[in-house]
């Protein structure tokens, strides 16, 4: 029961740290209030929608708990109304897509173990979770998604690693809520770094 509460936690903080990350990017691009809300909405329930799909777990998890909703509509309306006294856009984007990214991760790679799967595709599933809420997001403002630009910054990869370094801690018996908190840390303050030094992979191409 614990670890269920855990992950419930993990969960509604990834939904608030993304709904805010949707909320600022649309403002970014000056969308009416009915943009924000939906860049939000889909920033928040994306990749979640996308794994629940892909583990045939239907109807999607916001789907059969109206709270999700309620949660992201609440955070978009609280974003908009406190826009004026956040003037770095662009920074706190950044800060909140981060954290999401760590926290979503987690959520993504809990539901794989939940559903018994092999730890390669439990990392996949926190992947995609993690990543394709922003990929929809970026789609839907036309800008080229993170996830693709390696000469930008490394998005999935960090969620990759993130999740693999998870299954280690856990093989050496780390209590799983610590493991949690470590990997959510970690992909956080990973990413920020890869930032800020413009790490990149190489490219590949003609």
């Amino acid at each position: 029961m614990e670890n269920l509460n855990t992950t419930a936690i993990i969960e509604i903080l990834g939904t608030v740290s993304f709904a805010i990350s949707g909320a600022f990017a649309a403002m970014q691009k000056r969308l009416d209030p009915l943009g924000v809300l939906i860049i939000s909405f889909v920033t928040a329930i994306g990749g979640g929608t996308i794994r629940d799909l892909l583990l045939g777990d239907t109807p999607v998890a916001w789907m059969r708990n109206i709270n999700y909703c309620l949660l992201i509509l609440g955070t978009a309306m609280l974003a908009i109304f406190f826009k004026t006294y956040i003037k770095r856009f662009k920074v706190t984007l950044f800060i909140f897509d981060s954290l999401g990214l760590g926290l979503f991760t987690m959520v993504g790679v809990q539901k794989g173990i939940v559903f018994g799967l092999e730890p390669g595709i439990c990392v996949a599933l926190g992947t995609i979770t993690g990543c394709f809420g922003g990929v929809i997001r970026d789609i839907l403002l036309t800008t080229i998604p993170s996830i693709f630009r390696t000469d930008k910054e490394l998005y999935a990869t960090v969620c990759i690693m993130g999740g693999s370094i998870y299954f280690g801690l856990l093989h050496i018996n780390l209590e799983a809520d610590l493991a949690k908190l470590i990997v959510i840390t970690f992909i956080f303050i990973a990413r920020i770094i890869v930032v800020r030094l413009k790490l990149t992979l190489p490219r590949i191409g003609y």
